[in-house]
């Protein structure tokens, strides 16, 4: 499963099944492979809803997953996919075979993401394995409840929880596995995967998986 998972830049992010190519927030692609059967945005900051790059992965009959608040913002995208789905934080929802839990994604302190917007993050049901993308957000109670085995989390700050804050939620959750995204870009520094890491307590198992800083 683990092998099935890239992160290109900041929170972009394919998964790859037998069954599925699946994307999240797919930003400054380098290449254009149009193989998404799925294409989930977590909310409508730029490095995230990129109609541009979405126009680089999406097919005539990939699904596009919202947050209810951004419908009319997709809608642009309508006529170059199957269908778009809007959820709104907190539920289960099973979208043409793929199984998928929303997670509030808030500041807790920070004014950037407001838990007002309905922002989300997702965990996907794929493989048996439970697979927790935490979108833009602080610590919240929400995550804080996530049962997860694998979680990626934001840990470049600023917008976004920090090392520090990122470590403390994966050692309250503790999956199996973690991977730091949303840093050495926009955010944060190249080193902030690595100091992640050392703040995360064995036996949860710290991968980089950042393929182009910015």
């Amino acid at each position: 499963m683990l092998d099935n998972i890239e992160v290109f830049t900041q929170s972009s992010i394919r998964i790859k099944n037998k069954f599925a190519t699946i994307y999240l927030d797919p930003f400054h692609m380098k290449e254009e492979p149009h193989d998404a059967d799925y294409v989930l945005i977590t909310h409508d900051h730029y490095d995230h809803f990129s109609v541009e790059d979405i126009r680089k992965v999406i097919k005539q009959d990939s699904m596009l997953v919202v947050p209810a608040a951004m419908e009319d913002e997709a809608g642009e995208l309508a006529s170059e996919v199957k269908s778009i789905v809007t959820v709104t934080p907190g539920i289960y929802k099973e979208i043409a075979g793929l199984e998928l839990e929303t997670i509030p994604a808030y500041n807790t302190v920070k004014p950037f993401h407001p838990r007002r917007a309905g922002w989300v993050g997702y965990i996907l049901r794929i493989e048996g394995k439970r697979v927790y993308i935490a979108g833009d957000t602080g610590l919240t109670k929400e995550a804080k409840q996530v049962k997860c085995d694998i979680a990626l989390v934001p840990v470049g700050g600023t917008y976004t929880m920090d090392v520090k804050r990122a470590a403390d939620l994966i050692n309250t959750i503790r999956p199996e596995v973690a991977i730091p995204i949303h840093y050495g870009g926009i955010v944060g520094k190249k080193s902030d995967g690595k100091s992640f890491a050392e703040l995360v307590n064995s036996p949860v198992k710290v991968v980089e998986k950042i393929q182009y800083f910015e």
